[in-house]
């Protein structure tokens, strides 16, 4: 049973992560930063200030979509800007469960987090329509997360299966985003500003909904639209310090050496003239959305801490951090809330069921049921897609009677917890955090909720 103060502040946890995935509506933001009349698009530049923005008298208009929320982001557009302005249907590619019918844009599904051929197709049928362009046109760019995936473009030397094989082979190596990045953009045709490339001579203007922590664009969908400052000898250099260098493709290795030696040209640099005529609106990401889940639990009576906006690490180690702080709030006299963003990992030691927000979850409410915090509290950790690993849950929301809960229907949480079953712990005790798909996507949140006993 949960007391009445205990499901009060449960819902007052999931009324703040609403908030937080409410501010990264794809289909609201990009309405937010579009107005239109039927002979000029005015762009909002910086979503915090409508003073900024871009103007064009731009003739046509063609769009391209690509990411998790690419219907979402594509219908927004439709309805912002006039028929008489589009050069064509766009064209939008997007996770096969998000396909959406949509009256002046072709949707295609694509896999993920696997490439695979339909998006190889339509990630052709993309590079066209940019390369079709013309100067004074506008390609507007709609961006979010996935994008990397769902639109392979290997260079024309390299086959799909190869390029795949040697993203395997890096992440099998321990290489991380960074080093995984730099070699995609030099085997792709859009990644690290190809996109950019093609579309010129046309103005290119990038919305984009950002699922990497810190916000950097060269990172978001690989960059595709943004300068690249990594090179071929960098990706070299980064096959061979991790030993892959004779295991790729002989394909992905001369193609590798000719960029390096000059026959092959680079990626575009920050001092591309493309990029003259490019820009870009961050409109969505975890930094926004840890912002509007600290104003919704203010609004709710809360004081708000931001505990951390780049949360990272093994998950259960994350949570022994967080269930230490809980040290300070001992003597506290009025309802606090820790927030943070980011995106944690597992360390997997077992075959149980769960994602990285369940294991954070249960571990939290292990290591605080040895403080024994003198106050009632909520911790509540989800991915704000609505998807945490491969279950049907977001994440999970705990409580001081959390435990017991697990224990009176014959759990063991520790022992779930060492073999990575958060799943059907969380499940026991009722804690699961099931929230359906959200059409977004900016990392996760976590919140902890903390109120005095009376």
């Amino acid at each position: 049973m949960k007391s009445e103060s205990t499901l009060a502040l449960r819902d007052d946890a999931l009324a703040i992560f609403q908030a937080g995935v409410a501010a990264a509506d794809p289909y609201l933001a990009v309405k937010n930063c579009l107005s239109a009349s039927a002979r000029h698009l005015a762009i909002r530049l910086d979503i915090g200030d409508p003073s900024k923005q871009r103007l064009g008298k731009w003739p046509k208009i063609h769009l391209i979509a690509f990411g998790k929320a690419a219907s979402a982001m594509a219908k927004a557009t439709e309805e912002m800007i006039p028929e008489s302005l589009w050069a064509g249907k766009g064209i939008a590619v997007t996770y096969y469960e998000n396909v959406a019918t949509l009256d002046h844009t072709e949707v295609f599904g694509a896999g993920h987090p696997l490439p695979d051929v339909a998006g190889y197709k339509a990630a052709q049928r993309l590079a066209e329509k940019a390369s079709r362009a013309q100067a004074g046109e506008l390609v507007l760019t709609l961006v979010s997360g996935g994008g990397s995936a769902l639109i392979p473009c290997p260079v024309d030397a390299v086959s799909l299966p190869e390029k795949c094989e040697v993203t395997r082979l890096l992440l099998a190596s321990g290489a991380d985003i960074n080093e995984i990045n730099c070699v995609r953009k030099h085997l792709s045709q859009l990644k690290g500003g190809g996109l950019a490339r093609l579309a010129a001579p046309a103005d290119l203007h990038a919305l984009i909904l950002s699922d990497v922590l810190g916000d950097d664009l060269s990172a978001i969908a690989s960059g595709p639209t943004v300068p690249d400052p990594s090179t071929f000898h960098e990706a070299i250099r980064i096959l061979q310090n991790r030993q892959l260098w004779q295991q790729v493709p002989a394909s992905v290795r001369d193609h590798l050496q000719n960029g390096a030696s000059g026959n092959v040209p680079e990626t575009p640099k920050p001092n591309d003239p493309i990029f003259e005529k490019t820009g870009h609106t961050l409109i969505g990401s975890n930094t926004i959305s840890l912002n509007a889940a600290a104003q919704m639990a203010k609004h709710l009576g809360y004081e708000p801490v931001i505990y951390s906006d780049h949360l990272c690490g093994i998950a259960r180690e994350t949570a022994e951090h967080w269930a230490n702080t809980l040290a300070d709030f001992e003597k506290i006299h009025q309802p606090m809330a820790l927030l943070a963003g980011g995106e944690t990992t597992v360390k997997v030691t077992g075959n149980g069921l769960g994602g990285r927000n369940q294991e954070m979850a249960l571990a939290f409410a292990l290591f605080e049921e040895r403080k024994k915090l003198d106050a009632d509290w909520v911790f509540l950790s989800a991915g704000t897609d609505g998807r945490d690993g491969p279950t049907d849950a977001a994440g999970g929301r705990v409580d001081a009677g959390s435990l017991t809960r697990m224990r009176s229907q014959g759990i063991d949480p520790m022992a779930l917890l060492s073999i990575n079953d958060s799943y059907h712990a969380l499940q026991a005790s009722g804690d699961l955090l099931i929230t359906g798909a959200t059409g977004t996507n900016v990392a996760d949140l976590q919140i902890l909720l903390i109120h005095p006993k009376t």
